[in-house]
């Protein structure tokens, strides 16, 4: 009896034979015939985006004539490299696909062992487990992939062109091949009859798609000025024609082939002969841009120029500049601007614009620094004018202005700054200033307070009068002189800031000086905010020092001030700037100096430190003591990686015990400041006895038993871990000094509380300032200091110091970890 295949009896393998046979055809179809289908997708793409019509039609009949050949070629060679896959190329590729070759196990007959029972027995078997493998039997996939055969990816970038040109492109037009014979003359050969096509693009800033006029059944379109009309006509010259009066291209001929105009204004468009079609045209005018200032010109921080503006337009505003012109009319003509100016050119500054988004509407700020510009504090115009993508531009008026730039508040570095301008005005009062300088340098030591600035001004004097002794300043020379009086004045203005006092005077009589002189504002706030900043480090000076510096005492006694206090009165200072009480506010800036002159920093309510201090600054420094230790161990962990890595073979031993006895010296290191924190815990501490002590004890504790850890890690090798332990006890070292910090302040306010108590209403009972003490023993007064002061500001102002303070890494630790938890509440 004939043995039935394997395939009639299991009819998975049926359906597995049946998908791989479907794999091998589209594989060996894919192989044969890429080329074709590549020359094919390249064809309709090109077609697609129009290239028929960028090229002469006889270019474009040759590559339509190429690309049959070529199609032509590539389906041929495919023809003949094709090998129709049948079912025994199926059935061998699956076969080789499954363990044990199944199909071919099957097919196989016994041999060796025939007769015998026990052989049979297992070739049943194994013919048994063959089968059970059919069942499972899965159709193999074809392999499509064609890197070794397109090494270049050719069929992937004609797939690429082929989707662009469906999705963006005009794929009706690949019908339009024929149309590529019609050359001229030979219009007879062709059995086609004439037709047209119409596109028209808006301007790219508009933003709006292009229109393909055949395939829009409208009969209104409404279209940007400037769009650009494209007309062609195919077929027997003179049977199409065009009539519009859409531009201003003047006389044309309407049987023209090819037409290209641009939309100027609304009209009609025709297109005359077989399927012609009529168009009303609306053309949406362009509106020309709109530019104006928002206020008026602010100076700002440093002398900066701030002037507010905006900006429109219907499509968005792509250029703008700013026009400054000197106002000579207006300009007081004396001194050293007596004399005629030397011509200069006006200023063009380019206007910000945004980076990105919309420029429909622009609202910005021109920012920009003129304090070095002859022109500065001097009558100006000012003009601002934008442009749109069409060239339209718009401009504002000429706003007559004074032109911010910094000012100089010291005398002589006003007088320097004068000299200076005159010099720029007109190289004519180079003369003039030489005189000027000669007189100031009479008595230098009166008109210079740094040796430094005396030095640079007779530099530049002599600079000068050597150019005067040789004839004519030529430009290059007028420059470098007014650089280095531009030098001058700035330090003569800001003087040697080494010194905190003596910038703190220096603050203190720019400030009134600019009081006295009526200054605006805005400069005013920035003097302010600079004697504030001059007055932090004077006190932070002061503090640094021993309290008996051996100044004089005022009326015989001792003056203690807290720097809170002087910032009350500062703010209060401000105030009646601000209310525009400029008398009383020099007033309080002479009690002010006097008060400096005797001042002491008030280190606390009394000679004698608060319970615990002593605590504190020894847990401060067990602290840093771990902060660097923490560092080593981290170092020494890198140390570890780096020899790791860069260690030969048999240098390995050697590394380990260099290893092993830096690990040791850590962990004795450890082991000390663990018992140098446990005797600490044995002295008196604050707040004993109360929640917050017991917190700060308990914290310590932990602080203690991770510093022991850390230490045994050290000694076993366990750099990481040791770090890990170490991070530990310092954060529970904190968490305890935080807890100190709050009973000492809860001890503080005890033992105020009895002071207050004991305290009689004598004159004594008042602070540096002569205000009486309220009841509760604090400094201060009754009296509202701020005047209905914006809270807001001075919370600002607060939260900027905390920020300032927390970055100055000198601090102490403990302070510096007060701060920030200021910081992280507030």
């Amino acid at each position: 009896m004939r043995r039935r295949k394997a395939s009639e009896t299991n009819p998975a393998l049926t359906r597995a034979l049946r998908g791989t046979l479907t794999g091998l055809w589209l594989e060996r179809l894919a192989r044969a015939f890429w080329p074709f289908t590549t020359v094919i997708l390249f064809a309709i793409a090109a077609l697609g985006f129009g290239a028929q019509d960028a090229v002469p039609p006889v270019w474009a009949l040759s590559g339509v004539v190429t690309t049959l050949v070529l199609a032509l070629v590539a389906f041929g060679l495919g023809a003949w490299r094709l090998r129709i896959p049948t079912r025994a190329d199926a059935a061998a590729r699956l076969d080789a696909s499954m363990p044990g070759r199944p199909l071919s196990a099957l097919a196989d007959e016994q041999i060796i062992g025939s007769g015998d029972d026990a052989s049979r027995r297992v070739w049943a078997a194994h013919l048994a487990r063959m089968q059970a493998r059919l069942a499972q039997a899965r159709a193999v996939p074809g392999n499509l992939r064609l890197a070794q055969y397109d090494r270049f990816g050719l069929r992937y970038i004609a797939m690429t062109g082929f989707v662009t040109a469906v999705l963006f492109g005009a794929p009706s037009r690949v019908s339009e091949i024929s149309e590529i014979a019609q050359i001229p003359g030979r219009a007879e050969a062709v059995a086609l009859g004439p037709s047209w096509e119409v596109w028209v693009q808006p301007p790219s800033y508009t933003g709006r798609p292009s229109l393909y006029l055949n395939e829009v059944d409208r009969v209104r379109l409404d279209l940007p000025q400037g769009s650009r009309v494209t007309v062609r006509f195919y077929g027997q010259e003179g049977i199409m024609s065009v009539q519009e009066s859409l531009s201003d291209r003047g006389e044309y001929d309407p049987n023209e082939m090819a037409q290209d105009f641009e939309i100027e204004r609304s009209g009609r468009l025709s297109v005359r002969g077989p399927a012609g079609r009529d168009w009303e045209v609306v053309a949406l005018v362009d509106q020309p841009p709109e530019v104006a200032l928002r206020g008026r010109a602010e100076r700002e921080r440093g002398g900066l120029m701030r002037q507010d503006f905006i900006a429109t337009d219907d499509y968005g505003v792509v250029d703008g500049e700013v026009q400054v012109a000197l106002d000579l009319e207006n300009v007081e003509r004396r001194f050293g601007l007596a004399a005629e100016p030397e011509p200069r050119s006006d200023m063009a500054l380019s206007l910000p614009m945004p980076a990105s988004g919309s420029r429909a509407e622009i609202e910005d700020a021109f920012i920009e620094d003129f304090s070095q510009h002859p022109w500065a504090n001097l009558p100006v115009t000012i003009a601002l004018q934008v442009e749109d993508a069409r060239g339209q531009t718009a401009t504002t008026g000429a706003t007559e202005m004074v032109l911010p730039g910094r000012r100089f508040f010291d005398p002589t570095a006003a007088a320097v700054i004068e000299m200076r301008r005159d010099l720029l005005w007109t190289r004519e009062n180079a003369r003039r200033v030489g005189e000027l300088m000669i007189a100031i340098g009479h008595r230098p030591e009166e008109a210079f307070r740094s040796v430094e600035a005396r030095i640079r001004f007779t530099e530049t004097r002599e600079m000068l009068l050597a150019s005067l002794d040789q004839g004519e300043m030529d430009g290059t020379l007028r420059d470098e002189l007014s650089e280095k009086l531009w030098d001058l004045a700035v330090l003569l203005e800001e003087g040697e800031l080494a010194d905190a006092r003596e910038r703190l005077r220096r603050a203190q009589e720019r400030l009134d000086e600019a009081v006295r002189s009526g200054a605006d504002p805005a400069e005013i706030a920035e003097l302010m905010d600079e004697l504030r900043e001059a007055m932090r480090d004077y006190m932070r000076q002061l503090a640094e020092q021993p309290r008996e510096r051996g100044e004089p005492p005022m009326d015989g006694e001792s003056m203690e001030i807290t720097q809170d206090q002087i910032q009350d009165l500062l703010d209060r200072i401000q105030e009646l700037m601000e209310e525009g009480r400029m008398d009383e506010a020099a007033e309080l800036l002479a009690q002010l100096n006097e008060l400096l002159e005797n001042l002491q920093v008030a280190e606390g309510e009394g000679g004698e430190g608060m319970p615990g201090d002593q605590a504190m600054e020894g847990l401060g420094e067990t602290l840093r003591d771990q902060q660097n230790l923490s560092d080593d161990t981290f170092n020494e962990l890198q140390d570890e990686f780096r020899n790791g890595d860069e260690s030969a073979e048999g240098e390995q031993g050697e590394g380990e015990g260099e290893g092993e006895g830096r690990g040791e010296e850590l962990g004795e290191r450890q082991r000390g400041l663990a018992d140098q924190l446990r005797d600490q815990q044995l002295q008196p501490l604050p707040g004993e006895g109360t929640p917050e002590g017991d917190a700060a004890l308990e914290a310590l504790e932990r602080a203690q038993r991770a510093m022991e850890e850390a230490a045994e890690a050290l000694e076993n090798g366990e750099t990481g871990e040791a770090l890990s332990r170490q991070a530990d006890a310092m954060e529970a070292m904190r968490d305890g000094m935080r807890a100190m910090n709050e009973a000492r302040a809860q001890d503080q306010r005890d033992q105020q509380g009895d002071q207050a108590s004991n305290e009689g209403g004598d004159g004594s009972n008042r602070d540096p300032l002569g205000r009486e003490r309220n009841q509760g023993g604090e400094v201060g007064t009754d009296d509202d200091l701020l005047q209905g002061e914006d809270v807001y500001r001075r919370a600002q102002d607060l939260l900027e110091e905390l920020r300032r303070r927390s970055a100055e890494l000198e601090r102490p630790e403990a302070e510096l970890d007060y701060l920030r938890r200021l910081l992280d509440r507030f």
